[in-house]
């Protein structure tokens, strides 16, 4: 039995915001993808293999797991090759546009990588916890889809579990700064203070409602929720005392606000440079700061070419949330530690459940000898043969069974492999040589 545990990734260390949000899977896409990513694999594998497949999609990675097991030991199963082949097939991209991003992983290399972003050692917030939502999300998908099966559920329920650990024995969580932190920070560098400024928050989403919470702390002057969904912008709006608009109104709203924070889910732009070009002839440019921290982006690229204009991207808040990393070294190498052991772990299950099969095989074998032996141990009871003589038999016929196939390959096989064999057979039955 071949057993596969692969990984094909890009984050926000290896790639740029460009090409990320062209990788990136949307909450609705996942599950399709998914039962797509199946039916590529099945075909490039061949018959009799068993692949199961997640995708998980971030605003700062999107990762392609894949379980593979063939009971055919020669086929080589799944490469990592079709899965970058799935990735460029399915967003439309080059290989030469997409491989020099990639990270490739195989078997505990692979374990290791999920069990690092569980526990948020992976993250651009060092820590965060967000990670484990979306991560249950990907193993959602996945089981809705058909594609989790026995070794990617154990791999994520163990990378959950390890996450538990670590955040409960380690302060890796301590003296990090949180996006919403770092984005109340990025914005105190264009304005003084943020007392007296009108916000607009784009989007209901976690990300958005903790950076409401962060710059409503911060005394503004108004807080404004825009949603596709109004009912959703109200209720967000009414914990910060704030007002709900529609996405609609965006046009006709826009010029109002000196900060705009937004994260949606929408695959294209939802603010158009001819928009902001507009919200900034009726503001007389007075500065306006606006942190997109979508991906794909909200906001038009071009809108940060614009003078009186402060555009950020998730990519830059990075260097803000790496402050404080020296306090969390030590943390660090303790989760590492609590990681490594639990990689052998989970390693070491995945080799014992290959043999499974192996072993049920075996048990089949023995049951039928077992049962032929006795069939013909009570023939000669009923023929009147002696219960001695019967047993006898009995015990002969088993032992001779038993061992023919050891002796039928120990006698046809030669050189290096005879040997072998000749120093396994005495272990695998308990004899003294």
């Amino acid at each position: 039995m071949l057993m596969q545990l692969l990984c094909v990734g890009l984050n926000h260390t290896t790639t740029p915001i460009y090409l990320r949000e062209k990788v990136a899977f949307s909450t609705n896409q996942i599950s399709q993808a998914v039962t797509e990513a199946c039916t590529w694999f099945s075909k490039t594998s061949g018959q009799g293999i068993s692949n199961e497949v997640a995708i998980l999609s971030t605003c700062n990675r999107t990762e392609l797991y894949v379980a593979s097991e063939s009971s055919d030991t020669k086929n080589n199963s799944l490469s990592i090759d079709s899965m970058i082949d799935f990735l460029m097939h399915y967003h439309k991209l080059r290989c030469i546009d997409l491989s020099p991003h990639l990270y490739t992983l195989m078997q505990d290399s692979a374990v290791r990588h999920i069990f690092r972003v569980a526990s948020g050692l992976d993250s651009m917030v060092l820590g965060e916890a967000q990670i484990l939502g979306q991560m249950k999300n990907a193993m959602r998908c996945a089981k809705n889809a058909g594609g989790l099966g026995i070794y990617l559920n154990q791999l994520f329920q163990r990378a959950f579990s390890v996450a538990k650990e670590v955040r409960s024995t380690t302060e890796i969580g301590m003296h990090s700064i949180s996006m919403a932190a770092a984005a109340v920070r990025m914005s105190e560098r264009i304005f003084d203070s943020i007392t007296g400024k009108c916000t607009l928050f784009v989007g209901t989403n976690e990300i958005i409602e903790l950076c409401a919470a962060h710059f409503g702390a911060k005394n503004p002057k108004s807080i404004t929720i825009a949603n596709r969904t109004l009912e959703h912008a109200e209720l967000l709006a009414h914990r910060f005392n704030g007002q709900a608009i529609q996405l609609a109104e965006l046009p006709m709203q826009l010029s109002k606000f000196d900060i705009i924070i937004s994260c949606t889910a929408s695959n294209s732009p939802i603010i158009s440079l001819r928009m902001i070009e507009h919200a900034m002839r009726t503001r007389r440019h007075r500065l306006m700061f606006i942190l997109d921290l979508a991906v794909p982006r909200d906001i038009e690229a071009e809108v940060g070419d614009l003078d009186d204009i402060f555009l950020y991207t998730i990519d830059n808040l990075g260097p803000i949330v790496q402050a404080g990393i020296e306090n969390r070294r030590g943390a660090v190498s303790k989760a590492e530690d609590i990681i490594e052991t639990r990689v052998q772990s989970f390693m070491q299950w995945v080799e014992k459940r290959v043999m499974v099969p192996i072993i049920k095989t075996i048990h089949e074998s023995s049951e039928e000898i077992r049962c032929l032996e006795l069939e013909k141990a009570k023939k000669m009871l009923l023929k009147g043969e002696v219960a001695e003589t019967v047993l006898e038999s009995l015990s002969k016929g088993l032992t001779a069974k038993f061992i023919h196939g050891s002796q039928q390959a120990l006698h046809n096989s030669h050189g290096d492999e005879r040997m072998r064999l000749a120093a396994l057979l005495p272990q695998l039955f308990n004899t003294k040589r």
